[in-house]
């Protein structure tokens, strides 16, 4: 246990700041994203920059503190924390670069989607992300990443052409396809088991307007519209993505007021060419059932990419479950509709399409296997309410249970809760798994960086 000497001496050589407990910050600066987790950090360093997070991986080794590693903060497993250890904060690294000729970002590690989707916006251009732009861009990027975009550019891995990391002996590397590519080969998609990565070099492409917006049908026209769905969208050109939903709708001015909380299955598309061709394709809504709303309009990208800010505010109660799907057959689609009404008015499930560009990418060539999967599913129990915790949770284990057997096995690990055990996430890397022990052996033999989905070391 480190003593409040060497505390001091550590702190003395930060150029950020340093926060304990009994700090006049620290009850605020140690909250996380999900409100259902609560983690007491003996240290907290809001890096200033890369100095101080060499600094401070230094001092935690040393020191034999648990490490937690904090970029945007969004972790549903609450990741970024830890009981009695060092977190490292990188939330003041925000600094973001364009190279419009080249269609480039570098992104710090401290950044949200939304802060890069204002600085790309400014040149027409984007990078795939999640759908919500307050979530951080390392977790995100470093568990595959993907979003309305995937269809056309692949995950956010695929777009991901470097990476600075800090390593568990303290060293700065650079990694790509030509730097250590063992290690780029890990991170992309070996979530944050290797290091603390301060920064991200990001393929951009061409999309500024997009056509998009939300679809509703009645809830009893779900089986309908997710046997019509599983089609329609397989099919579709891969400018054309769209997620389908169970939801509440939310009582606000952008829904009609007949529609406010009620319970309904809908389909949140986004479209990248032109406003004529949206229209075409979308004509195809009316046939599975007429819907209740079709709100598909042209709209700045990152307007899409905020849609959810609002509702999804810091400090709700989490917890969901995920999994990987290579089709949805009739009876995962029985199995949907009896679940399909939510518990609380934020609870959800989405499934989210991983086909075209996706597929164009080996399930060897990085860390995510599953390059076969159709749909990433994702059932999320939500409320603001601490006293909904239990039923919040025992619906989305249960609708999970129901489902699971019709599962390819795995998920996507950003939607992997820390309650899930090891062989959860044995069979979400599957054969990348061994790989990925033995460059965890070769780079954190001591297992620095291990409050994650863990793969601990071979050997």
């Amino acid at each position: 246990m480190s003593t409040d000497t060497q505390v001091a001496s550590f702190q003395d050589a930060l150029r950020g700041t340093l926060f304990q407990a009994g700090d006049h910050d620290y009850e605020q600066v140690r909250r996380l994203y999900n409100g259902m987790i609560d983690k007491h950090p003996r240290l907290i360093v809001r890096c200033a920059n890369v100095a101080d997070v060499i600094r401070a991986v230094h001092f935690a080794r040393e020191q034999g503190l648990p490490l937690a590693v904090r970029g945007g903060g969004h972790s549903g497993a609450g990741l970024g924390s830890c009981d009695d250890g060092l977190v490292i904060d990188l939330s003041m690294l925000r600094g973001i670069r364009i190279d419009p000729a080249m269609r480039t970002a570098r992104v710090e590690g401290g950044c949200t989607w939304g802060d890069v989707d204002h600085a790309t916006h400014a040149f027409g251009l984007a990078t795939v992300s999640g759908i919500i732009s307050t979530t951080g861009v390392g977790g995100l990027t470093l568990g595959g990443g993907h979003g309305h975009l995937s269809r056309q550019y692949g995950l956010t891995i695929d777009n991901l052409l470097e990476a600075d990391l800090v390593l568990a002996d303290g060293r700065f590397v650079t990694v790509s396809e030509t730097q250590h590519p063992e290690l780029f080969w890990a991170i992309r998609g070996g979530g944050g088991n290797f290091g603390v990565v301060t920064s991200f070099l990001f393929q951009l492409h061409p999309v500024s307007q997009v056509n998009a917006g939300p679809t509703l049908w009645d809830l009893e026209h779900a089986g309908a519209v997710l046997r019509w769905y599983r089609n329609f969208i397989t099919l579709a050109p891969a400018s054309l993505n769209g997620f389908f939903a169970f939801l509440s709708v939310p009582p606000e001015p952008r829904f009609p007021e007949h529609l406010h909380n009620k319970q309904m299955c809908g389909i949140v598309w986004c479209h990248t060419g032109p406003e004529e061709e949206a229209d075409r394709l979308l004509a195809a809504v009316h046939e599975p059932a007429e819907p209740a709303l079709h709100g598909v309009q042209p709209m700045p990208y990152p307007l899409l990419q905020g849609a959810f800010d609002d509702l999804y505010e810091p400090g709700l109660q989490w917890y969901w479950r995920g999994d990987f799907l290579t089709e949805l057959s009739d009876a995962a689609i029985e199995r949907h509709v009896e679940y399909a009404a939510v518990p609380t008015p934020l609870s959800t499930m989405h499934l989210y399409p991983v086909d075209g560009a996706v597929h164009r990418v080996g399930r060897k060539d990085t860390a995510f296997s599953y390059r076969e999967a159709k749909w990433s599913e994702v059932i999320v129990g939500v409320d603001h309410d601490p006293a909904n915790r239990d039923r919040i949770i025992r619906w989305t284990k249960k609708y999970w249970e129901a489902l699971h057997p019709y599962s390819a096995g795995g998920a996507y690990v950003n939607f992997i809760m820390d309650d899930e055990g090891g062989e959860r996430i044995r069979a979400t890397y599957r054969d990348n798994y061994e790989r990925l022990a033995r460059i965890k052996a070769v780079h954190d033999p001591y297992n620095l960086f291990r409050i994650n989905h863990n793969i601990p070391p071979a050997g």
